[in-house]
């Protein structure tokens, strides 16, 4: 019965199945497809009946990898790097660092440092062109939605090296006469703040804030760039990698001794260069790849960022 039905499965089948199979629940399989919730549950279901196979227990708290879908994870996994050496062994033709390379960062990190540095890339790599996406979602690099990818998380799933850029310590920045009105600071709660909307509440920095700031903050938005603006316009104080200070009119708030624990837990930020593994040596990505790792390598040795004037 499920060998007659194998004709009717194609990739698209088997990357939904791979979602879930990774996400433990519909949501976060829907969220990482770019699909609604019962798209994906409809797809799942069709999957099953085509196979004649049941691969998920559906529960209050996700979904659950039945014996079957188990053993079936290893093949799936087996197509998806298939497909991925298929792409590279196009991509592979190129002998010269040439065409088009699409990467994705956060957007305060794009603003700020990655659109700058590609004036320096152009001049070294003028025959590749960048498409930047400055998005807080993550593009899924299995499913060739970008080629790069600079995160906050290394990735445990998929066929994708990484390689940590920098490390960094996020400090409470604000304007340089804001920091000055503050002080030395004696309770947190003595200052505004900025932070995150409802819907990374659970990030690190926010998460901070909640615990320590006390008031209610003065503005809470989850797009980065518009809290690095606010705060070098002195509405108030946020939480952001130390160097955001040298690119952006920020000053840290000073603290009195009392603080200190709180200053101690604030959150060190990661961030990861992430690839596909068959795409490694194509020659416009691995010029990217390259360039991205040296450059941003600097930040973690200088303490700032080395921009093109």
């Amino acid at each position: 019965m499920a060998g007659r039905a194998l004709s009717t499965i194609d990739w698209d089948q088997v990357r939904v199945f791979l979602a879930v199979a990774r996400a433990g629940q519909l949501a976060g399989a829907a969220a990482r497809l770019g699909l609604d919730v019962s798209t994906v549950s409809r797809r799942i279901d069709r999957l099953e009946a085509e196979l004649g196979v049941h691969l998920f227990d559906r529960t209050r708290d996700g979904t659950v990898a039945t014996a079957a879908a188990e053993a079936m994870l290893p093949a799936a996994e087996d197509m998806e790097r298939g497909l991925a050496q298929f792409a590279a062994a196009v991509d592979a033709i190129e002998t010269t660092a040439e065409g088009v390379v699409r990467l994705t960062a956060p957007p305060g990190l794009a603003d700020a440092f990655i659109a700058p540095l590609l004036a320096r890339f152009h001049q070294r790599f003028p025959r590749v062109a960048v498409e930047l996406d400055a998005s807080v979602g993550y593009a899924d690099l299995t499913r060739r939605e970008a080629d790069l990818a600079l995160r906050a998380l290394r990735p445990r799933s998929g066929d994708l090296i990484a390689v940590k850029v920098v490390s960094t310590r996020a400090l409470p920045l604000t304007s340089p006469e804001y920091a000055a009105e503050l002080g030395r600071l004696k309770r947190w709660s003595d200052a505004r703040w900025i932070t995150y909307g409802g819907e990374l509440a659970q990030i690190p920095t926010a998460r901070w804030v909640t615990e320590h700031a006390g008031a209610a903050p003065v503005l809470r938005t989850s797009y980065f760039p518009g809290q690095v603006a606010a705060a070098a316009a002195g509405l108030g104080v946020m939480l952001a990698s130390e160097p955001f200070r040298f690119v952006r009119r920020l000053a840290p708030v000073a603290i009195g001794r009392a603080l200190q624990p709180g200053w101690d837990a604030l959150p060190v930020e990661d961030l990861w260069l992430v690839g596909h593994r068959a795409l490694r040596t194509v020659p416009r990505i691995a010029a990217l790849w390259d360039f991205l790792a040296e450059q941003l390598a600097n930040v973690a040795r200088a303490g700032e960022l080395a921009v093109p004037a």
